[in-house]
């Protein structure tokens, strides 16, 4: 088990000192508010990604969409310029 790089030992550590520091009933508080964070920065993540995708996307449909410059320029009638 690694989350964010940290093994099971190390993890170990950290809530034997959390819970030396903080005390048993104030551990699941910070437990449950590290966990909202986590997840609110899940959704910002995820809404950031959907948004970026949306973007591109659209950005493509619009070059897709948009005539290339010698199919513009062989559809336009070229003027005759031997005028008498």
């Amino acid at each position: 088990m690694n989350i964010f790089g940290i093994g099971l030992p190390e993890m170990a550590v950290i809530f034997t000192i959390a819970l030396l520091v903080f005390g048993p009933k104030k551990l699941p508080e910070i437990g449950r508010s590290f966990g909202k964070a986590i997840r609110g920065f899940q959704d910002a993540s995820r809404d950031f990604e959907s948004e970026f995708k949306r973007e591109a996307q659209q950005l493509e449909e619009a070059v897709a969409s948009k005539p290339a410059p010698e199919k513009l320029a062989a559809a336009t009638p070229k003027e005759d310029s031997t005028e008498s």
